[in-house]
């Protein structure tokens, strides 16, 4: 029997999951996923060496990962901007585009 991926996985837990739970629900079945993956070395151990510069983007409506991830990123990295979009979640619109072009720029 060979072992699913965990895309596989994650799948199947978003599909099970009922379209009215909360965001934090769902996003607890993925996080489930993601802590079986094996990410050696720790890539968020290694965020202070980071020497470029770096826009973390967030959507506000993120319902997988609160905006206090990006914040906790953007610490994390040297030097780092954050830019929230007030109106994405975990895509950026085309409508702000001009705006993340914008900040980018600006590093």
């Amino acid at each position: 029997m060979t072992t699913p991926s965990p895309r596989a996985t994650a799948e199947r837990r978003w599909d099970r999951t009922p379209g009215t739970a909360p965001a934090v629900q769902m996003a607890n079945h993925l996080g489930a996923v993601f802590a079986k993956l094996d990410c050696t070395p720790r890539w968020r151990e290694r965020l202070h060496e980071l020497a470029i510069p770096t826009l973390v983007v967030h959507g506000r409506r993120d319902p997988f990962f609160p905006v206090g991830n990006g914040e906790a990123l953007a610490r994390e990295i040297p030097g780092a901007r954050l830019l929230v979009l007030e109106r994405a979640a975990t895509a950026i619109p085309d409508a702000a585009a001009g705006e993340v072009a914008a900040a980018m720029l600006a590093l």
